[in-house]
């Protein structure tokens, strides 16, 4: 069985060493390197090419949404599980946006650290519970102050399907693959989501997908 590498980043030793005894419980987890601040976590990710960076978003030098940027844009195959004490919807935009694959809250890691880990390595989204709830209860008191029907209902069966689909991180070939389609029809619908739930891009996707309890 091939191991998934981990590279830990977090600029406290003692959250390093917990982390690593947390993953390590695992057989199919290996830790291939720690850093301890943004430039080297980028600087290692670039030399040891790891499967998955767990880091820290709030790291000296480097923040870690910067870090995550620069490794994602470097080693596009590399996903990144960025852990954070915040759970609003501006820090896990902005993590998304930059290219996260996951959002752990520090709290739950011990918990959730394996399986957002395996998620990401398998190119899907993870999210701490608390996170999702968070984004979900936000979103309901949006569509409260503006007497606003649920968009959700707006989408077709098929629409809803895909939504999920490009929500858990499969492109338009494999999505196309999957529900034996054309990628031209795939792409089409993708469209019609985005422009009925006015969304702006694949973060804002999966940022709803989390708040309507489509993924975890």
């Amino acid at each position: 069985m091939r191991q998934t590498r981990v590279l830990l980043a977090d600029d406290h030793t003692l959250i390093r060493a917990g982390l690593r005894l947390v993953v390590e419980q695992r057989p199919e987890f290996a830790v291939i390197g720690e850093a301890a601040d943004g430039r080297q976590a980028v600087a290692l990710a670039q030399s040891l090419k790891p499967d998955v960076v767990v880091m820290d978003i709030g790291m000296p030098g480097l923040n870690g949404i910067e870090a995550c940027r620069q490794i994602r844009d470097s080693l596009p195959d590399t996903q990144v599980v960025m852990l954070s004490m915040h759970s609003d919807e501006g820090y896990v935009l902005r993590a998304l946006k930059a290219g996260a694959r996951a959002y752990l809250l520090k709290d739950s890691a011990e918990a959730d650290l394996a399986s957002a880990i395996r998620a990401a390595s398998e190119g899907k989204s993870f999210f701490s519970p608390a996170v999702g709830k968070v984004l979900l209860e936000d979103y309901m008191r949006t569509l409260q102050r503006a007497g606003a029907e649920d968009s959700y209902e707006l989408l077709s069966p098929r629409e809803r399907e895909i939504l999920q689909l490009v929500a858990e991180g499969q492109s338009s070939k494999e999505i196309a693959t999957l529900l034996n389609l054309s990628v031209y029809t795939v792409e089409t619908h993708r469209a019609h989501v985005m422009q009925k739930l006015n969304l702006r891009g694949v973060p804002e996707l999966i940022l709803y997908a989390v708040r309507k309890g489509i993924i975890s």
